[in-house]
């Protein structure tokens, strides 16, 4: 059986984990908390300082700008927003909250779940995708045309809402989004890599089919040349676009 380890957070928070991955992204490895209300993502590669900086900023000064004030329980639908930054044997990791239980599939794909995605998390691309919609998914995951909308008015929410921080998320796409088209919910996932203007710069240009054109256009130049573009909160409102449009 997997121990638990308990650590501290740079903000004092207590924080354990099970020391088993549990999932693994194309950075992190993913660790549950006991309880499965949190999970743990460590960066495989040590992370410098100006990471540690960002991730700080944003699991503090911006979590609480944002959250702590009214409306701010609305708001935590919209985002798997990060709590808290931890370190365990020299790997920078990032705590954020469990996925809410409507962003797993209840009934998973047609045919008694060919694909057995029962139970797996409801990322954007499997809704975005007009052939894994229609040919693969089970008709009670789909929801209907009023449920939908309600989707893009909460992506579109938790977007506005990020800008008006100061903030944005640099790689807005299908597969940086959660939606439950049953009861219309969406949630912004991937917080930990927001672009902090003027102090953080974008790491990534963004996700292919969500690129704006501008940022396409200028990536042959180095990032110093003042005529690059780099994703911002103006090239968010084109993947945004993009993404309802899907």
């Amino acid at each position: 059986m997997s121990k638990v380890i308990t650590l501290t957070a740079t903000n004092g928070e207590t924080i354990q984990f099970v020391d088993e991955i549990k999932a693994q992204g194309g950075m992190k490895d993913v660790m549950f908390s006991p309880n499965k209300d949190y999970v743990v993502a460590f960066f495989r590669e040590p992370a410098d300082l100006a990471t540690k900086e960002r991730l700080e900023m944003i699991t503090c000064t911006y979590r609480e700008k944002i959250f702590n004030q009214e409306g701010g329980e609305y708001l935590k639908k919209l985002f798997c927003w990060p709590t808290a930054v931890v370190e365990y044997q020299g790997k920078l990791g990032v705590v954020s909250p469990f996925y809410r239980d409507c962003f797993f599939f209840q009934y998973g794909s047609c045919n008694n779940d060919m694909l057995g995605i029962k139970g797996k998390d409801k990322d954007g691309k499997w809704f975005a995708s007009a052939s894994n919609r229609n040919k693969f998914l089970d008709s009670r995951e789909l929801g209907d045309w009023m449920l939908h909308l309600k989707v893009c008015l909460m992506l579109a929410r938790a977007v506005r809402r990020m800008h008006m921080a100061g903030l944005s998320h640099s790689d807005l796409g299908y597969k940086n989004c959660l939606i439950d088209p049953t009861t219309g919910q969406a949630s912004l996932i991937d917080i930990d890599g927001l672009v902090v203007p003027g102090k953080h710069p974008p790491t990534v240009v963004g996700t292919p089919d969500f690129i704006a054109p501008e940022v396409v256009a200028t990536q042959h130049l180095d990032k110093s040349d003042p005529k690059r573009k780099l994703p911002s909160r103006t090239t968010d409102l084109h993947a945004l676009a993009v993404l309802i449009y899907m």
